[in-house]
C-alpha cells in the first residue's frame, strides 16, 4: 500500500499503524505516531487501520533542555 511517512512517499506492505512500524523496523521503539494529524496512542495502534495514500508521522522523543 501506498503510504506517506515523516513526509516521504513509501510503499509497504501493512494494514494497520502498528504493522507499519515493525515493517520500518520500529515496532519496540519509544515513538509518538500520527495519522493524517490525528495522534494514535501506542495501545491504539494494532487497531488503527490503514488507507492507501494515509499520511503517518513517526517522531522520536527528543531530551535535553
Amino acid at each position: 500500500m501506498k503510504l506517506t511517512i515523516n513526509g516521504e512517499p513509501r510503499d509497504i506492505d501493512a494494514a494497520t499503524v502498528a504493522e507499519a512500524l515493525a515493517a520500518e523496523g520500529l515496532a519496540e521503539a519509544r515513538v509518538a505516531t500520527a495519522l493524517n494529524g490525528a495522534f494514535v496512542p501506542a495501545g491504539a495502534r494494532a487497531e488503527t487501520a490503514l488507507s492507501p495514500g494515509d499520511a503517518l508521522e513517526i517522531v522520536a522523543p527528543m531530551q535535553g533542555g
